[in-house]
């Protein structure tokens, strides 16, 4: 099976997004900046020390990220990311299954690469949901 590792949801303002979370929850942010789209990532449960990759130490947690909302009414909704062991087969199992990739995709057909992080692409799924997914890096 290919687990949700991660979540996404957007912002109109998100220090104030942040701060609520903080406040409310206790969660953990990290300012990203322009390079990383300005992408807030989301600590929700602590990491495991001894894994390179930061996943969290309880199982079945997962972090996420705050990102702006824009006019796309795709960007409007939260989101979840779904790890893969192959990207590009993946995505030709979600064309294959009835839905669309729609972004985090090259000219070429494939992924596109977040440093240190992996291999990631969004898609459609037939009900309409935006969705990702991604190849980290530790797969």
């Amino acid at each position: 099976m290919n687990p949700v590792v991660h979540f996404e949801m957007p912002a109109e303002d998100t220090s104030r997004m942040s701060k609520f979370y903080e406040t409310a929850f206790g969660w953990q942010t990290k300012q990203m900046g322009p390079e990383m789209g300005n992408y807030v990532l989301v600590t929700t449960s602590e990491a495991d020390a001894n894994d390179p990759s930061g996943r969290p130490k309880m199982p079945g947690t997962i972090n996420g990220g705050f990102y702006m909302k824009s006019d796309d009414p795709l960007s409007q909704y939260p989101s979840v990311v779904i790890a893969v062991e192959d990207i590009n087969a993946a995505m030709k199992k979600v064309k294959e299954a009835g839905g669309q990739v729609i972004g985090g995709m090259k000219k070429d057909g494939t992924a596109d690469e977040i440093p240190g992080v992996g291999l990631f692409a969004s898609i459609i799924d037939t009900e309409g949901n935006r969705i990702s997914m991604l190849q980290p890096k530790s797969m």
